[in-house]
């Protein structure tokens, strides 16, 4: 792993995460979580200030880039929560079926060398009455501006830590095994290259 891999990469992702139109965006959904949660690229803990502690019985992280964890771990402590913490990525968790009431999934998708594969083992980790949150950037709907989107990815993704501009967050549920039940679309403010949002609760199909 290189110096900006390791040390300048993760210093402007918290950043850009941590933008205030993003920040609406988890305090929108995260209250929603219940349960023993699961979340997947938990990253730095952006998410963490943001979850009603009165509902999450027990929160578990899961995240490859383990440079990040301990920034995660300060902020887990200032919201008051207890979070364990899985230097892992998400095709593989490991975990027993219909473990979690709720997975949450924020920003992350776009990531995942193989989201599919990664949606399939949050499918199998939920309980049956359980419920995927997310909230992605990717794919837009306008034809002339999807097609930038596919221009621009091979030459934003060194730079962002692997990051897909132009993956379908629908399509990704749907194909991953899940039904929607609320979905919101919107641009952020920003470039529109980056910047569909789509935000929501699915559960397993």
């Amino acid at each position: 792993m290189n110096l900006y891999d390791r040390y300048l990469m993760p210093l402007l992702i918290d950043a850009c995460c941590g933008l205030p139109a993003i920040a609406e965006q988890r305090a929108q959904l995260l209250p929603l979580a219940q349960g023993k949660v699961l979340e997947i690229g938990i990253g730095t803990g952006r998410n963490l200030s943001f979850y009603d502690r009165s509902r999450v019985r027990s929160l578990h992280g899961l995240d490859p880039a383990a440079q990040m964890h301990r920034k995660a771990r300060r902020r887990a402590r200032m919201a008051g929560l207890d979070v364990e913490l899985l230097p892992l990525s998400a095709e593989r968790i490991p975990a027993p079926d219909a473990s979690f009431d709720t997975v949450v999934c924020t920003f992350t998708l776009c990531t995942i060398p193989d989201p599919l594969a990664a949606l399939a083992q949050m499918r199998r980790v939920l309980k049956p009455t359980g419920q995927l949150l997310v909230c992605e950037h990717g794919r837009a709907p306008e034809p002339r501006l999807a097609r930038w989107q596919d221009r621009l990815t091979p030459w934003w993704k060194p730079l962002a830590g692997g990051c897909h501009l132009n993956r379908d967050v629908a399509a990704m549920l749907h194909d991953g095994g899940f039904r929607a039940t609320e979905l919101v679309t919107e641009y952020l403010p920003g470039p529109r290259a980056l910047t569909y949002v789509t935000r929501g609760v699915a559960v397993a199909a």
